[in-house]
Order: structure tokens, then sequence, then C-alpha cells
């Protein structure tokens, strides 16, 4: 979904495990789905670890723990790694994250979620761990992250750090733009360049 990002201050939902591949972010059978819709990958999101084989709510997984909620996922090391589909970004933009909060991301899944105004926010294993144990110790305290400056602030703690991003990205989240909306914005300086550089 497109949606201008500048700073937000939210509650998390902690997933402490560490090699989240994309095949449980959204499982492969899941791909063959002809709906775009954002809303059925978010319904489907870890849909293994948050139902049991019968189908029953597993009640042990975060996502059905009233407990936690919030625009924020916290994830341990290597979010995302494994095939490079983007289905993954779908269901994590569906289901109502806007940040993603690791201390490694695969790159492919990096960029995909990029691309789906979810933003990865790479942080220290140092600060990771703090915030896990902030979350644990309140389930209501809150992160903020702020885009314009790049930063996240566990706000329990107080302690901030500084994370990085691509300008370009960082240009189109701030203006909800995908690919497309930015060569349409900057379509009369190419039509300008063309006409300056015709042969």
């Amino acid at each position: 979904m497109k949606q201008k990002f500048n700073i937000i201050t939210s509650t998390c939902v902690p997933l402490p495990l560490e090699n989240v591949d994309t095949d449980q972010i959204i499982p492969a059978r899941f791909l063959k789905a002809t709906t775009r819709e954002e809303s059925f990958f978010g319904e489907n999101l870890f849909r293994d670890w948050r139902y049991n084989a019968d189908g029953t709510v597993n009640k042990d997984f975060v996502l059905n723990n009233p407990t936690y909620g919030g625009g924020i996922l916290v994830a341990g090391k290597n979010f995302g790694s494994g095939s490079s589909r983007e289905h993954a970004a779908w269901a994590i933009a569906g289901y109502g994250f806007r940040v993603v909060i690791s201390s490694f991301f695969a790159d492919i899944h990096k960029n995909n979620e990029l691309n789906n105004f979810v933003l990865p926010v790479v942080v220290s294993e140092d600060f990771l761990a703090e915030l896990f144990a902030s979350i644990e110790a309140d389930p209501k305290m809150q992160v903020e992250v702020d885009l314009p400056n790049q930063t996240v602030t566990n706000k329990a703690t107080g302690r901030s750090e500084k994370f990085e991003i691509n300008g370009y990205k960082k240009y189109c989240l701030m203006n909800a733009l995908d690919d497309i909306d930015f060569l349409l914005e900057n379509k009369g300086k190419i039509e300008d360049w063309e006409r300056r550089n015709a042969c």
C-alpha cells in the first residue's frame, strides 16, 4: 500500500527467531494465487506457524497473542533468506507492518520490502537484543522510527541507533512513490534530456 513514510511510533511484535526464510513468511502453495490483494497474503503471513495442521489457531504463535501488536515487526538475524519471492513482502505489508527491524536482512527480500513500502531497518545485534528484552518486559513499550533522520529509538530506554537506506528508496518512501511514479514525476526532465541529446 502506498503511504508516505515519515516518523512511525508504534508498539512491536517480537519474532526472536533467526534465519526466517521466505517460505516461512509465505508458504510456496500461496504463490499460485491469482490475486495481488495484499490482504490475501497478509491473512496468510506465517501461515504454517499461525495455524495448526488441522486449521485451528496456534495460540502459542506471537501473531495470535493479543498481548502484542503494532506496525513494527522485530525479527531475529537473517530475516527473509531463501527464495526471492516478492509475495513475502506482500504478506508483511498486507498484514499491516510498516517496519521490520533486524540485525541482518537477505538483500533481495530487503529490496522487495522497500518496493512494497515496508521499511527494513538494520540495527546492531546488541540493540536488537535490547529491543527484545524491552518488549518482553513491557509489551506496550514503543519504538520510534524516524526515516528523515534515519534513526530508530527504543522509547523504553531512550537508546537510538542510526540506520542506512539508499537515498532513492528513502525519497520514494517519503513521497509514496513506486518506480513508475518516480519516472512519471520526472517525465518533463526526461523529455528535456531526450530533446537536448537527440541525434
